[in-house]
């Protein structure tokens, strides 16, 4: 009998070597700029000043705001629509839910460049509502992140547990209530997570809307094309452990709402 020279474990060296050599060598970089100085030196000056700058914390105040009202309005637009495709009769729904995925094949920028022709006609002058319009654009580039989780997890609803709760007394409103958007919390908490987070960053929209205001990638950026790599990299670095502390939150919740969801069948 021959002996296999070729084993499956062997499969994950092309992406271990791929996480290697663009995910943990350039975090390393990052961290090493983050804690040095400009002479090479290690200090803690570049993380001081990230709490100290009043610029820092004005872009993480602003980020903040700014991704917040965005998800909310992603949030108020998309349970909506989720919830009346999924709970529609129609036999095409499903092409309905493609045309608002259908954006996003299009080049990002030549989506931003006809948004901010239109929003031009509206205003005549973009830099009159700068905060508007950036929660306009970043809700047309995020808003099928929030909609396609939620229509999932409505979509695998049993429907026994609102037909069993409307069977013990429950009107309408009751059933969604206490059934019906508990069990969809899953979604919801993914789409958040998908849309919330990027939102913190993405400083495209701003430049393309004519938003003079920085967001926290495009302060990072500023630094780095000023060649101040060690407090840009510390910037990236604070903003990287609040993400993941975000996800690992949202995670668990998430976790926890689905064993809670499933032990319910």
């Amino acid at each position: 009998m021959k002996k296999r020279f070729f084993k499956r474990e062997q499969l994950c060296i092309p992406y271990a070597l791929f996480l290697v050599l663009f995910v943990l060598v350039p975090l390393l970089v990052i961290i090493y700029y983050a804690f040095t100085n400009g002479e090479g030196k290690f200090t803690f000056a570049n993380l001081a000043g990230f709490f100290t700058s009043g610029n820092t914390i004005g872009t993480l105040f602003y980020s903040f705001c700014l991704a917040l009202v965005t998800t909310c309005v992603c949030l108020l637009i998309a349970y909506p629509v989720a919830y009346i495709l999924a709970k529609s009769k129609m036999k095409r729904k499903g092409v309905i839910l493609m045309m608002f995925v259908m954006p996003m094949w299009i080049n990002f920028t030549l989506r931003i460049t006809a948004l901010k022709e239109i929003l031009t006609v509206i205003e005549h002058n973009l830099a009159f509502h700068p905060f508007l319009n950036s929660v306009i654009g970043m809700t047309y580039d995020f808003l099928p992140f929030m909609i396609l989780p939620i229509y999932n997890s409505l979509e695998r609803l049993d429907p026994s547990f609102s037909e069993a709760a409307a069977d013990l007394g429950a009107n309408r409103r009751q059933v969604f209530m206490k059934v019906v958007l508990p069990l969809s919390i899953p979604g919801v908490v993914s789409g958040i997570t998908m849309v919330f987070l990027p939102a913190m960053t993405n400083y495209v929209v701003l430049d393309m809307l004519y938003n003079s205001t920085y967001i926290m990638g495009s302060l990072i950026g500023s630094y780095f094309s000023s060649y101040d790599w060690h407090n840009g990299s510390m910037i990236a670095l604070v903003l990287l452990l609040l993400i993941v502390v975000f996800s690992m939150l949202t995670g668990k919740y998430d976790k926890n709402e689905e064993t809670r969801g499933g032990s319910l069948v």
